[in-house]
């Protein structure tokens, strides 16, 4: 068992970048063991020569869907929405080509909160934008929560996580007992499955990318390689949102503390 253990750890880490200690051992088994049948497997030394011998495999996709941290809610933390408000707007209109859309990056969006929450914010600030266009992609490592997240259908329960009954009667249609995102919200996003250890090369650029809560599940060197190519992609004067617990201090130069906005950094000219 320790040995599977050790494996799994280890795929999870070579293909996703998610450190998962020892002590997270009974996440992995919480969420694996009862897919097993499921996968036609008896145990998880089982599942781990099956990964061996097909590691790109859908069993591999899987698997890393089911060990993928998938905790989202609306308008989380809050103070990047704000700062989107207060400060990225205006900046990118005084300077942004007005022919030109607006290029927004939701990294690891799970189910796709956080991609709505945006589309919200940008339709709200109609008047900031003066007629400026703009898209919206939202990515995942986790193929189940973006098909969630492309059907805009969330439950009663989801919705009441941080998303005000103002907005969700304003951009939601009732469907008794669940919640879509009405077809004028999602007109301008876009879903695609992204490993943010193996991005295109022709990704982007983009004005504003957010990718929070993601960089505290990766050690060190791989949180210096995600930082370099999100800064790759990032155009001059663009901006980076992340977690509340996550810094680009000691890990890149790329990017710049927005003053008063923790957690919001500039592209460094």
């Amino acid at each position: 068992m320790s040995g599977a253990m050790e494996a799994l750890r280890g795929f999870v880490r070579d293909n996703a970048g998610i450190n998962l200690g020892a002590d997270k051992d009974y996440l992995v088994v919480s969420r694996l063991k009862p897919q097993l049948t499921s996968w036609n497997v008896a145990t998880l030394d089982g599942l781990v020569d099956r990964l061996r011998a097909q590691p790109k495999g859908s069993l591999a996709s899987q698997v890393i869907a089911a060990l993928t941290i998938n905790e989202t809610l609306w308008f989380r933390d809050q103070k990047p929405f704000e700062a989107l408000k207060s400060v990225i707007i205006p900046d990118l209109v005084s300077r942004v080509p007005a022919d030109r859309p607006i290029a927004i990056w939701s990294a690891a969006c799970s189910s796709g909160q956080e991609v709505y929450s945006i589309a919200m914010t940008m339709r709200e600030e109609e008047q900031q934008l003066r007629g400026r266009r703009f898209g919206i992609l939202g990515s995942d490592i986790c193929e189940p929560v973006l098909a969630r997240a492309r059907s805009g259908i969330y439950s009663q329960f989801e919705v009441q996580r941080g998303l005000p009954v103002q907005r969700l009667v304003k951009y939601f249609e009732d469907l008794g007992g669940e919640w879509r995102v009405r077809t004028e919200l999602r007109a301008n996003i876009e879903f695609r499955a992204l490993n943010l250890l193996d991005l295109p090369q022709n990704m982007g650029p983009f004005d504003i990318i957010f990718c929070r809560n993601v960089l505290i599940y990766f050690e060190p060197p791989i949180k210096k390689a995600v930082l370099a190519s999100l800064a790759a992609r990032t155009r001059p004067g663009g901006y980076l949102a992340l977690g509340g617990a996550e810094t680009t201090l000691g890990l890149t130069a790329a990017f710049t503390p927005l003053p008063g906005w923790a957690g919001v950094y500039r592209k460094t000219a």
